[in-house]
């Protein structure tokens, strides 16, 4: 993990002997679970208390971090069109003092960022808190589950590729910094979590 400040991995459906070796073959000591809903009915040994214990037996520490870093957010505010806002949601406090957090975790030990997705550009651990990350100069390796590691600045290089193919994805191209942005925005608005008509009730959170 030295070449990574942080690292991050999609659970999916993957077998819990060989989410474990992936984490141990990269040196992981603490998972950070950024889950809105940190459990799995499909997979249970994901689920936040069997996951928990399973760690523990292998050395691995739980944080669960996904009331201020998940995907699904209960604030209000933080939707557009019944859509999760990755760039509003960046730029709130809660999400900005959950993100100082996992920094200053990844400071003391090696972390990596949980959440369910297998594919990172399906996932908000990558689109939202891994370009969070980026911007402030960490370097974010993400585990995938051929057990290759997939530097973000390469996911960003697909990202643009898959969003914008027919344009220039050199990263010192001019312009690059807008046409990247523009990339995370398209690829959020289908990857981002959708609210049902009835959550049009859910309370707006104190400031």
């Amino acid at each position: 993990m030295s070449s990574f400040d942080l690292l991050s991995i999609g659970h999916s459906n993957i077998p819990l002997d060989r989410f474990l070796a992936l984490l141990g073959a990269a040196g992981v000591t603490a998972v950070a679970d950024v889950r809105s809903t940190p459990a799995s009915r499909h997979f249970p040994w994901f689920s936040k208390k069997n996951l928990t214990a399973s760690l523990e037996l292998a050395g691995i520490g739980y944080v669960p971090m996904g009331g201020t870093l998940g995907g699904r957010p209960r604030d209000a505010r933080l939707y557009r069109d019944g859509i999760a806002d990755y760039e509003t949601m960046a730029a709130d406090p809660h999400y900005q003092a959950g993100l100082q957090r996992l920094i200053d975790a990844a400071g003391q030990v090696p972390v990596c960022l949980m959440c369910a997705e297998r594919e990172p550009l399906d996932c908000h651990r990558c689109l939202l808190i891994a370009r969070s990350l980026a911007e402030r100069g960490l370097k974010i390796g993400h585990i995938l589950h051929d057990g290759t590691m997939e530097p973000h600045a390469a996911t960003e290089q697909r990202l643009l590729k898959l969003e914008a193919p027919e344009q220039n994805c050199d990263l010192f191209a001019s312009g690059h910094p807008e046409r990247l942005a523009a990339a995370y925005r398209r690829r959020a608005r289908s990857a981002a979590f959708r609210r049902k008509p009835s959550a049009a009730r859910m309370t707006v959170e104190p400031r």
